[in-house]
């Protein structure tokens, strides 16, 4: 099922200084769509530390109050090994509407990451857009990351 499907979608958004105008469009954008987002900051271009923000949104998606979430910094690389390193968080740095598709359909992501120097503003909800209305494709996907959740839980 995809994101914007789901029953009780909750959705959560993060950045770091160098994310937060991108953050600011993308949530205009989910707006205008009538989605609901928590917004976990940063609230300004001022300098901070990336893996805090990724904290919070991976730690709200892993422990069940949130069921999807974006982060966004410079590239997307920093908040996205930061996220994957929290249990059952699986996510995914796109810079294509068809990476962001692939990224739901194959391993059914649950944090989106981008980065706010990389992309336009048209081309990030243009990415958010398609990872929202993605579906998991299940099957053999799923087995994949049964043995993605596997490692998580003997390392």
């Amino acid at each position: 099922m995809d994101l914007l499907n789901t029953a009780n979608l909750k959705l959560t958004i993060g950045c770091d200084h160098a994310g937060f105008r991108l953050k600011e469009t993308i949530l205009t954008f989910l707006n205008s769509k009538q989605i609901v987002v928590e917004d976990f900051g940063a609230f300004s271009g001022e300098r901070v530390d990336y893996p805090d923000y990724a904290v919070k949104v991976a730690r709200a998606v892993c422990g069940g109050t949130h069921t999807a979430g974006i982060l966004i910094c410079a590239t997307g690389i920093g908040m996205s090994i930061t996220a994957n390193k929290m249990p059952g968080i699986r996510a995914a740095l796109c810079t294509t509407p068809q990476l962001a598709e692939l990224s739901r359909r194959h391993n059914n992501a649950n944090i989106l990451c981008l980065g706010g120097r990389i992309l336009s503003d048209e081309e990030a909800c243009k990415i958010v857009d398609a990872w929202l209305n993605a579906p998991f494709d299940g099957g053999r996907h799923s087995i994949r990351l049964e043995k993605i959740e596997k490692l998580t839980r003997t390392n």
